[in-house]
């Protein structure tokens, strides 16, 4: 195919148009744009120096958008410091912060995004104002700071060059939406985007949004219409061969399958999902994957390949929430880096002031020298209220990284290591624990119907009613969603079910009231023991989890935990 198209096309008479037209198709055609790079390389027809810093930046696009992010660093840095062209530089230092966000190097990135926002009022190009606000958007959008996101896909909408269309600012938007839960499948955003991409042919970003509400529609319970949309553009996927789509789309039959209760071909779609990734690779769509993968074996009995992809399933688990914890702190560490370097700047200034003071005062030393005592202690002091204050907020910082931001109990990554740590404890003693799992019952129509605001709520009554049950030495912490874990210190069997029993009663007996419309809370619960179960968390969570999805199918509102014989204990 690539010879073909050698052989139409004509020789390039004006590189420096050449290589505008070539930029031009970065997300509009993949294919096409590798094969341009090509025919100019095989040609090397006479470049200018201009046009020679031009293509080691397009070379060094075309290595980012086929993933070799360390391949195109030391290009991109030499087209920063030495093309002398200010808006090529700009264009470089964008991809070079989304590169090295991509690949992990959080602090570097989120450095550039400061040194791209303090320039960002002096680029006046619009296509190059354009790519640095969606490589902006896009990095904050990674941090986390979606509101900053949003407000930067906002601007990009008046960045639009004339001739060009709104998708790429509308694509950035929907990113920031769905990335701060402010999207469904109705939501109007992402119909205009679609919409916008598919008419000014830009397949790769339309695909993008298509995968985003295949998402949605798996979030709703309609996976019918998600299987109908992954046939819809298969074609396109296919053509494009870029790996994220790929391997999305992958991951979402293997969800649509299993809620449609076709497990063997869930199956299927995970493990081939799976068989696309690098062994070391750490992932959300991976994360899914085994997570099918776990559920099908479980409910068809396969314990050792239940456990298997259970342990895959928290590898990466563990992996995502570690590099969402990286990319926090990475950002906090940046700003209090520019808060530092601010507030030595004007220590500076003040300490220079001092100075010129003196020199104007030496004739009334007295006066002088209080003024310079007075001077300092107030510098003195302004520096120990800002050490204060730093340290504060590091201390704050660190306890929301292990605490859920809703509810105030540990968070799945802090609870999992927590609770680890103390079975190790007892394992050593001979002491006893209970695991419990607890998952609201039919929580999903509370938010429908309610709203969010008031599923908030409902979680945060839980916590507190469960908080209620529990002694200090027992951990709890909120697992995901409506779900909750608690490992009881120190308890028996008999009184884990005694414990598990008066919670579930509690929230039973807690209900929620608005617009004078009372809202029943109920939960199952599920219990795993060390008496039966060891002391490896593992098994634990897979025990307690078995019996909780047995307290589901047996009506909800119930704790059951799972027996050395597999026969069931119920209250």
């Amino acid at each position: 195919m690539q010879a073909n198209y050698a052989a139409d096309t004509a020789k390039i008479s004006d590189a420096s148009a050449f290589l505008d037209q070539t930029e031009s198709l970065r997300i509009k055609d993949h294919r096409q744009f590798i094969q341009r790079l090509e025919q100019i390389h095989r040609e090397s027809p006479t470049l200018s120096t201009a046009d020679q810093w031009h293509l080691r930046y397009l070379d060094a696009l075309e290595s980012s958008l086929d993933g070799k992010y360390v391949a195109a660093e030391q290009p991109l840095r030499d087209v920063i410091d030495h093309s002398g062209d200010p808006m090529l530089a700009a264009k470089a230092s964008a991809l070079l912060m989304n590169n090295l966000a991509v690949g992990r190097r959080y602090e570097d990135a989120f450095k550039l995004t400061q040194q791209l926002t303090i320039d960002l009022p002096r680029i006046q190009d619009k296509t190059v104002r354009l790519q640095v606000l969606g490589y902006l958007s896009q990095v904050l959008n990674l941090a986390g700071q979606t509101d900053l996101a949003i407000k930067y896909a906002h601007m990009m909408e008046d960045a639009v060059p004339p001739g060009m269309t709104s998708c790429y600012p509308r694509s950035k938007l929907v990113a920031a939406l769905w990335n701060a839960k402010r999207l469904t499948s109705s939501s109007p955003e992402l119909k205009q985007a679609i919409d916008t991409c598919e008419a000014s042919r830009q397949p790769i970003v339309a695909t993008a949004m298509q995968l985003i509400l295949g998402t949605l529609h798996l979030e709703e319970h309609q996976p019918a219409k998600t299987l109908s949309l992954l046939d819809q553009i298969a074609p396109g996927i296919q053509v494009n061969h870029y790996y994220p789509h790929t391997l999305s789309a992958q991951v979402q039959r293997a969800q649509a399958y299993e809620q449609l209760g076709k497990d063997e071909d869930a199956r299927k779609a995970a493990l081939a999902a799976v068989a696309m990734a690098s062994p070391d690779d750490i992932n959300d769509y991976l994360k899914d994957a085994y997570e099918v993968l776990y559920r099908v074996a479980k409910r068809h009995g396969n314990t050792t390949s239940a456990l298997a992809y259970y342990e895959h399933y928290v590898a990466q688990d563990k992996g995502s929430l570690d590099d969402a914890t990286a990319q926090a702190l990475a950002y906090q560490t940046v700003q209090q880096q520019v808060l530092t370097h601010k507030l030595e700047t004007e220590e500076l200034g003040k300490q220079n002031s001092i100075l010129r003071l003196q020199q104007a005062l030496d004739t009334k030393a007295v006066e002088t020298s209080r003024l310079y005592i007075i001077l300092l202690l107030a510098a003195f002091g302004f520096i120990v209220l800002w050490l204060y204050r730093l340290k504060r907020s590091q201390l704050g910082f660190k306890r929301l990284s292990h605490h859920d931001s809703l509810t105030g109990i540990f968070n799945h990554q802090h609870f999992i290591g927590e609770a680890e740590r103390v079975l190790n404890v007892l394992q050593k003693k001979f002491g006893h624990a209970c695991l419990v799992s607890i998952d609201l019952d039919h929580f999903k129509q509370v938010n429908d119907t309610h709203g969010h605001a008031m599923g908030d709520a409902v979680l945060r009554r839980t916590v507190a009613v469960c908080q209620q049950q529990l002694r200090p030495a027992d951990l709890f912490g909120r697992l995901g969603g409506e779900e909750f874990g608690i490992l009881l210190h120190e308890c028996s069997r008999e009184q884990g079910m005694d414990i598990a029993n008066r919670i579930r009663i509690a929230i039973g007996a807690s209900p929620m009231e608005k617009d004078g419309d009372v809202i029943s809370i109920s939960a199952s619960v599920g219990l795993a023991s060390t008496d039966t179960s060891g002391y490896q968390l593992q098994r634990l969570c897979m025990e307690a989890d078995a019996a909780l999805y047995r307290a589901k199918r047996a009506g909800r509102n119930r704790v059951i935990a799972d027996t050395e014989n597999d026969s069931l204990v119920e209250a």
